[in-house]
């Protein structure tokens, strides 16, 4: 559905100075499966999630949707183009809706982009598409600051699907509200997926969450992909020193069992994306570098589907 090859991303910020926000990322989405994205914050994932959408340009590499290679700088005829097949659910409830139309100005502007001009048509759709996601068709004449913060994402995840496109970015849709309401939106997006036939690119930071709802699981650091494979494995047999610190810093669910550590958990900050070295981005952070992590770290295959890239695994 969605391959990225050697796709990059930089932000110049003068005096010669580039920060690498994604850098040289290469990741494969198969279609009808849902392939989760997580790192901590500042390493790239939703502007990697921006660029296949359109949102950002790209500076090198190439993004495919179904073998079409899509334009690095998207005009407003690409976005029209590509929306009925790409779309995003975002982040913040509160911030990506506009709080001075009403829902149904708000989800009838996709179909307006697509060419519907029925008035009733389109409120017969906004008003199928509200029950679908767990809300009220009278909502359509209500303004988002009369809902919470799960509501309004459920009108987002409305808004993105409701043209039935092929593919979706899904950047943090969770992050932002309770733990509660956090797996209401999950099973909702699951249904959807195996309902639709959905093929979803999942960013969040909770590795728990991602690997409920991921086929499979990328991890990302200061704008490298430095591990993939299939969810279960990853989160169980962590290949990479920062995977296996990301997964032990995870909290464990049932507050009566202590987890016995293997490793310890993450230390210090995330470093600077701007004019990183060739080595390993995690070496100043890793309790395992030695001096040849100061090279860039080799590709190694775990497994059938599964890789991560390090020097100690080239040993």
């Amino acid at each position: 559905m969605i391959t990225l090859q050697n796709v990059s991303k930089y932000f110049s910020l003068g005096r010669g100075q580039q920060l690498h926000a994604v850098d040289d990322v290469s990741l494969t989405v198969a279609a009808e499966t849902v392939v989760g994205l997580v790192g901590e914050s500042g390493s790239g994932k939703s502007t990697l999630g921006r660029m296949i959408v359109g949102l950002h340009t790209r500076d090198t590499g190439e993004i495919c949707y179904q073998n079409d290679v899509l334009p690095a700088r998207f005009r407003p005829v690409d976005h029209v183009r590509y929306a009925r097949h790409l779309q995003m659910i975002f982040q913040d409830p509160y911030a990506s809706l506009n709080p001075r139309m009403t829902v149904f100005d708000i989800l009838s502007e996709s179909l307006r982009l697509q060419g519907q001009t029925d008035t009733r048509a389109m409120s017969d759709t906004i008003a199928d598409w509200l029950t679908t996601v767990g809300l009220h068709p009278d909502h359509m004449t209500r303004y988002p600051h009369e809902f919470s913060g799960g509501q309004r994402q459920r009108i987002g995840i409305a808004r993105a699907l409701m043209i039935e496109p092929d593919f979706v970015v899904c950047d943090e849709p969770i992050s932002a509200l309770d733990v509660s309401v956090q797996a209401q939106i999950i099973n909702l997006l699951a249904e959807l997926k195996e309902r639709m036939g959905l093929t979803l690119l999942f960013i969040a930071h909770d590795l728990s969450m991602v690997r409920y709802i991921s086929d499979r699981m990328a991890v990302m650091y200061l704008g490298k992909i430095i591990e993939e494979g299939p969810s279960d494995e990853v989160f169980f047999n962590p290949q990479h020193p920062y995977t296996q610190l990301l997964i032990a810093s995870n909290p464990e669910p049932d507050p009566d069992t202590e987890r016995a550590r293997s490793v310890e958990p993450i230390r210090g900050e995330i470093t600077s994306p701007v004019n990183p070295g060739p080595g390993c981005r995690f070496a100043d952070r890793c309790p395992k570098a030695s001096s040849q992590c100061t090279t860039p770290p080799p590709e190694v295959i775990v497994s059938e589907g599964h890789r991560a890239s390090c020097h100690l695994l080239a040993e």
